[in-house]
């Protein structure tokens, strides 16, 4: 499922980054790899705060739908 659809507090592994080519290699500099634990902190209009690597990182409701937990 896209992580737009995950619930806040519960922790699921990344499968797979879809997306655009430039977008997938900043996920990729940011944490967000296959395997990788993510979080979802808080959610507001589909843009999310989510824990990935130790780090929290505000991302918008399109990169998150390419992110498939």
């Amino acid at each position: 499922m896209p992580l737009v659809l995950a619930k806040e507090g519960e922790a699921n592994l990344i499968k797979k980054v879809t997306g655009k080519e430039e977008t997938r290699l900043f996920l990729e500099k940011l944490g967000f790899v296959s395997g990788a634990a993510i979080t979802v902190v808080s959610s507001m209009g589909g843009n999310l705060i989510v824990n990935v690597k130790d780090s929290r990182v505000a991302i918008n409701k399109d990169m998150a739908r390419g992110i498939i937990v």
